[in-house]
């Protein structure tokens, strides 16, 4: 039963992101044909000629109708072709699979520091309704999301790095001194353990810890706010309040009933975070000059340098579905009345 609902919910789910995709792909194209800038001005030189600058059009295919050029795109998308950055002159493919796992990195950095906070927060606050640590989250949270991630980035690196001196300088992954590890899972902090270089992961590790606290600290909000707001609705339900006459222990109560039922919300929650977080992480990358797909899409940008800014929306949309795919296999694990239906 557990094993067919499983199935029947990944075919849905596959099924239900075709449109989906095909939407982000066409829409994508037709945005970045509407940027403003010419790329084969950009790419000719300030100091090219007319018929410079038309010889460049006519090499990147952009002499092409709308049209010709979209189906052009299509037919390289079926062959797994994402196109050449003229930016960097590699492949989209190549340029996205060595840059994503360092964005990666950073977002999961990120997001366990905030669940860390939220949820204890979260549940502490739901506890102690109205109390003075209820409204100490709520202030926390509300801070935490009105700050951009940008002046939260700058305002940790004059803090601790300029006035303090206690944190690494916002050179990237890595301090200038050190060489990345033998690439194995692209994740620094993995690659590190796994070739057993302890220097190198505590480097790694203090590189990634300012980047992280600013995402964290943006997510923790959401998080914080669903794990009290789902933790009070349970609280105050009819079988809390049955397990307590019984005489269960408080701490099973509060956590062997109640927050496993909370639970649902925020890991819908979680994944909506997580899926911001990917895209909001580009002005972090840019602050603290991390070398991810996020900072990448910015150049390609500055540059209308139309294939990698696809590759990275296209990129995106994938990720999301399948983290979609992943949080409702997750209900089922955690509630497996999820999977059956009504």
């Amino acid at each position: 039963m557990a094993k067919h609902s499983i199935s029947k919910i990944i075919g849905q789910r596959i099924l239900g992101a075709i449109p989906s995709v095909i939407g982000v792909v066409i829409v994508t194209f037709l945005l970045t044909r509407a940027l403003p800038g010419d790329p084969a001005a950009f790419f000719a030189g300030p100091a090219a000629t007319a018929e410079a600058i038309d010889e460049v059009r006519r090499n990147l295919g952009l002499d092409k109708t709308l049209l010709e050029q979209f189906f052009l795109y299509i037919g390289d998308l079926f062959r797994g072709d994402l196109g050449v950055s003229l930016t960097t002159g590699q492949t989209v493919g190549y340029d996205l699979l060595t840059r994503l796992p360092a964005s990666l990195e950073l977002t999961l950095a990120g997001l366990v520091f905030a669940i860390a906070l939220a949820l204890p927060l979260g549940i502490l606050a739901a506890t102690r309704p109205n109390s003075w640590i209820d409204h100490g989250v709520r202030l926390l949270a509300t801070a935490g999301v009105s700050l951009p991630t940008f002046f939260t980035g700058l305002f940790l690196i004059y803090v601790l790095y300029y006035q303090l001196g206690i944190a690494p300088a916002p050179l990237g992954r890595l301090d200038i001194l050190f060489s990345p590890p033998t690439h194995i899972t692209g994740f620094y902090l993995i690659d590190s353990l796994l070739t057993g270089d302890l220097e190198l992961f505590w480097v790694a590790a203090s590189q990634l810890v300012l980047p992280a606290i600013t995402l964290g600290l943006f997510a923790l909000a959401p998080l914080a706010r669903v794990t009290r707001a789902s933790m009070l609705g349970m609280l105050s339900s009819d079988f809390i309040r049955t397990a307590r006459a019984s005489g269960l222990p408080p701490r099973q109560v509060l956590f062997g009933y109640a927050f496993r039922n909370a639970m649902l919300p925020v890991i819908t929650t979680l994944g909506v975070v997580f899926s911001f977080l990917l895209g909001a992480n580009i002005l972090v990358e840019k602050v603290f000059a991390w070398p991810g797909i996020g900072s990448y899409a910015v150049e390609a940008l500055v540059a209308s340098d139309y294939a990698p800014i696809q590759g990275f929306i296209l990129t995106m949309a994938l990720l999301y579905v399948v983290l979609n795919l992943l949080i409702d296999l997750l209900y089922v694990v955690i509630d497996p009345r999820a999977g059956v239906d009504a």
